[in-house]
């Protein structure tokens, strides 16, 4: 039997078990290493999920880390987890104590706009490139959609990586739905159109 099915259990959901259970083979295979058969479009892929089983997809992560290391130590796999980076970047800047404080003083709708600024993609994506990510990796997987939410939307953050990162393969793990054209958060948060990634494992 595969290793890879001896994944943790969190009120599990067989199917996405069986598709979180595709993704080591996937993404450690030379064509998607190498971008091979997708034409001129850049490397990213989208492995959407029930958002109701977050903490199976989040223990499966750190699951799949340890046998990435173990089978494969020739990659460099980098797992960026989108809270924090948000939670360094703005602490870098100076805001992350001024945002708190906002947010329970003042609500949402005043932290948003007090970060439309500062969380613009033009400079936190440069920020999660130098700070988050090793000088060359092989594979990105991208984590914490849900929980930067609704200060990052995950189409954004998308955009604003394709020039940066070129043909590297990068996999965003999406609570919720993606049908290739439009992303839509928790199943209810409808996005703008995006059709610029594909579906690791439909």
């Amino acid at each position: 039997m595969s290793p890879l099915t001896q994944g943790p259990s969190h009120r599990e959901d067989p199917h996405l078990k069986d598709r979180l259970n595709q993704i080591a083979e996937k993404i450690t295979s030379p064509a998607f290493l190498s971008g091979q058969g997708l034409g001129n479009e850049i490397g990213f892929w989208i492995f959407d999920y029930p958002p109701e089983h977050e903490l199976q997809v989040r223990e499966y992560l750190t699951f799949l880390e340890g046998v990435l290391s173990r089978q494969h130590s020739e990659l460099t796999v980098d797992h960026v987890n989108l809270l924090r980076v948000l939670r360094d970047y703005l602490h870098e800047r100076g805001f992350l104590d001024k945002a708190i404080a906002m947010q329970q003083t003042k609500g949402d709708a005043a932290l948003l706009k007090a970060l439309r600024g500062p969380l613009h993609m033009d400079k936190f994506a440069p920020f999660l490139i130098r700070h988050a990510l090793s000088d060359d990796p092989d594979i990105i997987l991208l984590s914490g959609v849900g929980s930067v939410w609704p200060v990052m939307r995950a189409h954004s953050l998308l955009n604003a990586l394709h020039g940066r990162l070129g043909h590297k393969p990068l996999v965003l793990f999406y609570p919720g739905s993606y049908d290739g054209q439009s992303l839509t958060l928790f199943d209810q948060v409808a996005s703008n159109h995006y059709y610029r990634a594909f579906s690791l494992v439909p």
